[in-house]
């Protein structure tokens, strides 16, 4: 199981957190929604959902890193309201940037990157510009405007994104378990989101076309 299939538990921890805290009520609706995103996950990703054999530690970090995204949303809506998008995003960055500087010097020798190549600085400015700080600056706009349990459903298609861009980018296979995964993921997150659901109800105000 990889990380792409672990990171599909935040909305489930953001959902729990939240109802514990008595911020937000766990509708039947949400539920269903979260168990079908599930399952398109299992789908998606076939056999290697199961396959745990030496991947315990790994497993067990990112399934705290979920949790830590679920008690992010109570953190979020109780403490971060009203608070521009691009300040959190630029005190989130910069916050994490000294604590993984200690990291980095303390593991690893951050210096040898003086040496990389210009492919390897392309990508690591790609990481940090796009994948990192655009990422976090659209992750507070849509808390602004969604709330902090809906953002975390974007989570869900982390491994649709993966699957998508190794097959445009490295040529890899796409399979048709990986379509109907991917689909089901979709349809769970118009089930969450309800108003796909709305859409479909016939209307109620009984006026026909003359």
């Amino acid at each position: 199981m990889d990380n792409s299939s672990i990171d599909l538990h935040p909305p489930f921890f953001g959902a729990a957190i939240l109802a514990m805290a008595g911020e937000e009520r766990l509708s039947p609706r949400k539920v269903l929604g979260l168990v079908a995103g599930l399952a398109g996950i299992v789908v998606l990703k076939g056999a290697s959902t199961l396959d745990l054999c030496g991947q315990s530690l790994g497993i067990l970090l990112c399934l705290v890193a979920a949790a830590s995204y679920g008690l992010s949303s109570l953190w979020a809506k109780k403490r971060l309201a009203g608070i521009a998008p691009l300040t959190l995003a630029t005190a989130q960055l910069m916050c994490s940037s000294v604590v993984m500087s200690v990291v980095a010097f303390a593991f690893d020798d951050p210096l040898s990157l003086l040496h990389a190549s210009p492919v390897t600085w392309g990508a690591l400015l790609g990481l940090a510009l796009l994948a990192t700080a655009l990422a976090y600056f659209v992750f507070f706009i849509v808390i602004a405007r969604s709330g902090p349990a809906n953002v975390l459903l974007v989570t869900m298609l982390i491994p649709v994104s993966a699957i998508v861009m190794g097959y445009l980018v490295l040529g890899e296979t796409l399979e048709l378990r990986e379509i109907i995964g991917a689909l089901i993921i979709i349809l769970a997150l118009a089930v969450i989101d309800g108003r796909a659901l709305q859409w479909l109800k016939p209307s109620r105000t009984g006026d026909h076309p003359a």
